[in-house]
């Protein structure tokens, strides 16, 4: 599958504001400190998921972003698709020319697996992901580091 840091940063960082937007606008430099993603790389990713309309963002003091839709309205393909990511398995693009101008041999096989790997996750929405246990915890983990590394400062 070709999803690079780039879709799985950005799915990390909009699963982290979901978590977290209850209080309002989170800011990009906590979900840097929290998931441990370059800032300038999510003023990037954030950049393009606002254009896709993933999130809103507030300027000013105690601005950041929010999520634009209700969690259970945002999956985790349209994550991935705001960003310019794609969940295809093979070069081979919807068109015919894989080899040249004519089909590969296995072009169906990795059409069909790619359309499947998009279902899947077009099933998946971050109200989902926020429900599992695991991801819970992980979270509540994070927001203890994060905010004993605050007490230190």
């Amino acid at each position: 599958m070709r999803l690079t840091t780039k879709g799985r940063y950005a799915v990390t960082a909009v699963l982290d504001l979901a978590f977290h937007q209850e209080k309002g606008p989170v800011s990009l430099a906590a979900i840097s400190e929290r998931q441990d993603i370059s800032l300038s790389y999510l003023e990037q990713l954030f950049s393009k998921l606002r254009r896709n309309d993933i999130v809103v963002s507030t300027r000013g003091p105690g601005g950041g972003y929010s999520l634009k839709r209700p969690t259970d309205e945002i999956s985790v393909s349209s994550i991935i698709m705001a960003v310019d990511e794609s969940v295809k398995m093979s070069a081979c693009d919807a068109g015919e020319g894989c080899q040249n101008v004519h089909r590969c041999l296995t072009h169906d096989l990795w059409q069909d697996l790619s359309n499947e790997i998009k279902g899947f996750l077009d099933g998946i929405t971050l109200a989902g992901m926020m429900e599992n246990k695991r991801v819970k915890e992980v979270s509540i983990r994070q927001d203890s580091i994060s905010s004993d590394a605050d007490a230190a400062a």
